[in-house]
């Protein structure tokens, strides 16, 4: 029997490590929170190229949170997916509102973009505060015409990227699009802890301080206790674990979509296209990552710093595409090529995204 997910070979794989984690936490004394919840909140952070990132107890814990922290409660409407888990729309009516189903769209199965068009402009449309986005199983909502509507109507956008971790848009990752977004580690997602845990992350500074805020009883200070808030804190362990595993998510993901394009192969040699079919990836999604020592002949990226273009030598075309903080440097995407190029040093070397 093949298992569709096996947390077991995560940490038999590096068992050395994680069981040096783990008894560095016991060893410590210290099990909630502490130097390993925020180290991990720093890294993972800097992973995604955000400019915060809020450890809590649980994926669910961190939907929540995020409505919570961004004011979304009793008498608001949230737009988001039918086609989900059951924490997407239960976090809204924990944090009072009222969930709004979309439907998906039967190419991607992720949220019908024209749906959510009409809701806003439906008789609600008003009473719709927030928009609530899943990316199913690793594929990305089409966010930039997400986000467009959110704008135009001053809805707030948050990320359900529970099945997301290390996607990417156009050249930056999941996470990074919203006024918040909300991970799950539970054990058998791409990311996992070896529990329950979770992350919210944001670009706004009142947000994360109202999600530092509400994770722990309303408390800023400790032990004086601004509002009610929740038990809903990270353990160290947890933490320590994940910073492990964090390193090795491009391996497992690049594993992944071998394992996907094998499948693909078997089943169109079977000829059971008739009984199966998968989500289309539109071709402004992909993102496969390809590692390498230097960038290809017909790319170069300039290295002043004041200049971030990447050039194609071929019709010295300039690159266009909107800088999205996705490492040390911004990305770019090649006009001729579809390719995004993100240098990840000073040296000029870099990582080529490929959108074919």
């Amino acid at each position: 029997m093949i298992l569709q997910t096996d947390p077991k070979a995560a940490y038999l794989e590096h068992r050395e490590e994680i069981d040096e984690a783990v008894q560095r936490v016991l060893g410590s004394g210290w099990y909630i929170h502490g130097r390993e919840v925020r180290a991990f909140e720093e890294e993972f952070a800097t992973y995604l190229g955000v400019k915060h990132a809020v450890a809590v107890a649980s994926g669910t814990d961190a939907l929540e949170l995020a409505l919570r922290a961004c004011g979304i409660g009793p008498g608001d409407l949230v737009a988001t997916v039918s086609h989900t888990a059951v924490a997407t729309v239960a976090a809204v009516e924990l944090a009072g509102a009222t969930p709004f189903l979309v439907d998906v769209d039967p190419r991607t199965l992720t949220l019908d973009v024209a749906g959510l068009e009409e809701m806003f402009a439906g008789p609600e449309g008003q009473r719709i505060r927030a928009v609530l986005p899943v990316h199913l199983y690793g594929q990305a909502a089409d966010l930039p015409r997400i986000r467009g509507i959110c704008r135009r109507h001053g809805a707030i956008l948050i990320e359900d990227c529970a099945q997301a971790h290390g996607a990417l848009l156009e050249g930056a990752r999941l996470g990074n699009w919203g006024d918040a977004a909300a991970f799950s580690f539970y054990p058998t997602k791409n990311l996992g802890a070896l529990g329950d845990a979770g992350l919210v992350t944001t670009n706004d500074a009142a947000v994360d301080k109202k999600l530092r805020a509400l994770r722990v009883h309303g408390s800023e200070v400790k032990y004086y206790h601004k509002f009610i808030g929740y038990n809903m804190r990270l353990d160290a362990v947890h933490a320590a674990v994940l910073r492990v595993k964090l390193p090795h998510v491009a391996t497992w993901l690049s594993a992944r979509e071998a394992a996907a394009k094998r499948y693909d192969s078997l089943i169109e040699g079977a000829n059971l296209h008739g009984f199966m079919r998968r989500p289309v990836l539109p071709v402004s999604r992909v993102a496969v990552p390809v590692c390498l020592r230097g960038l290809p002949g017909w790319l170069r990226a300039c290295r002043s710093p004041r200049c971030r273009r990447v050039r194609c030598r071929r019709r010295a075309a300039r690159c266009r595409g909107s800088p999205r903080r996705t490492g040390i440097r911004s990305s770019r995407v090649c006009r001729r090529s579809g390719r995004v190029i993100r240098p990840c040093c000073a040296s000029g070397r870099g990582t080529v995204r490929s959108s074919s």
